[in-house]
């Protein structure tokens, strides 16, 4: 009997394991099944991608609008780099994608490109465009021309740009602090415009923004945003340029923006901007005020030669007598040189500097001590 039992016993394991594997082998199919699925739907997944993106950039090469035989002035500006012209081409609705060219451009060699204005059509492919754009064909008769001086602030600088558009100031200034105008601008240019710019304690949001340069138009009489966004463009092509410096540093761009629009309001034509800029950082790094005259006369809203001691008194976020750090935004429009001396500060120990009266030399010292005595050498005494 016991012979018995075990055999049946052995037989119902045999037909258990039988099971177990026939399950083990059906759980094996399913799973190679769902991993085909997967696998093809990635390979499909992937390879529509490439397809898409293939058709996408096939397109971009061709014509943006290919009956349009329509000519517009497109300007150049001189030092324009692959990025700017990209960007301004793609904002003329000449070309459809920026990027494309960017790519095409450095993939096929392209170089020699000249400032200029020229006439393009949206019925030109990139190959027409870019010959064109290596002739420097100029159109000399612009409808409004104007000249930005560095470091004046925005109500000076709409005042000039109505003088010669024709447009109202008060209309321009309106527009420039729109709330809902600015966010446009910013979702147009979200690595440029800084979310910052719509703080409340920010005076006027695109202040620092409208770089310093001379500007032509060949419209009968452009319009606001056509101005503005030619200036936009001109701070985006030189902001680019010290894009990796920038990420390495300990500001980020706004701030950059507005330590160079001290620097600016600051400097003299024998100024070095080096070590002004290096004064600035100085302070800040040793939690001390920044206490530069330029931002209490911008929180006055005047322009005046010299600040008194009732004007340091004026409460204002701006007032760098007041507050420690930079003021809540640029307060005017910075060239180059200062922006890149913002970046770049000379390496010294100075905290305080001055400019000569009679002279406008700048000099540079480590303690107050030292600072007083060249006040009263070179301001004080002169001013008697």
């Amino acid at each position: 009997m016991d012979q018995l039992t075990d055999q049946k016993d052995k037989k119902i394991n045999k037909d258990d394991i039988y099971k177990k594997l026939l399950v083990k082998s059906d759980e094996a199919k399913t799973i190679r099944k769902i991993v085909g699925i997967i696998c093809l739907t990635i390979i499909l997944i992937i390879t529509g991608g490439i397809l898409a993106t293939y058709i996408y950039i096939q397109s971009a090469l061709k014509p943006v609008e290919p009956k349009n035989t329509k000519t517009k002035n497109v300007e150049i500006p001189i030092g324009s780099t692959v990025s700017t012209i990209g960007t301004i081409l793609e904002e003329d609705g000449m070309i459809k994608n920026k990027l494309i060219f960017k790519y095409y451009v450095k993939l096929n060699n392209e170089t020699g490109f000249q400032a200029g204005t020229y006439k393009l059509s949206p019925s030109m492919n990139l190959k027409q465009i870019i010959t064109q754009l290596k002739t420097g064909t100029v159109l000399k008769k612009a409808t409004v021309k104007f000249t930005i001086p560095e470091g004046l602030q925005l109500s000076q600088i709409t005042a000039i740009i109505a003088k010669h558009s024709g447009i109202d100031k008060k209309e321009i200034d309106k527009k420039l602090d729109d709330p809902k105008y600015i966010k446009k601008l910013i979702k147009k240019y979200p690595l440029l415009i800084s979310k910052k710019v719509l703080k409340k304690d920010v005076l006027h949001p695109l202040e620092g923004y409208l770089f310093p340069a001379t500007y032509s138009f060949y419209d009968k009489k452009p319009s606001i945003d056509q101005i503005v966004n030619k200036m936009l463009i001109k701070t985006n092509s030189v902001m680019e340029k010290y894009k990796e410096q920038i990420q390495k540093s300990n500001l980020d761009q706004y701030e950059i923006l507005t330590m160079a629009s001290l620097i600016e309001e600051e400097a003299t034509e024998k100024a070095d901007r080096h070590k002004i800029s290096s004064v600035f950082y100085n302070r800040m790094k040793v939690n001390m005020p920044l206490q530069t005259d330029p931002t209490v006369l911008y929180s006055l809203g005047k322009h005046k030669k010299q600040v008194t001691y009732d004007d340091l008194k004026v409460n204002s976020p701006y007032n760098t007598y007041k507050i420690q750090g930079l003021p809540p935004s640029p307060i005017a429009s910075a060239g180059e040189m200062s922006i890149e001396a913002a970046i770049n500060p000379a390496k010294t120990d100075y905290l305080y500097f001055l400019a000569a009266t009679k002279t406008g030399t700048v000099y540079y010292s480590k303690t107050l001590a030292e600072h007083n005595r060249l006040k009263e050498k070179y301001i004080t005494s002169s001013q008697k």
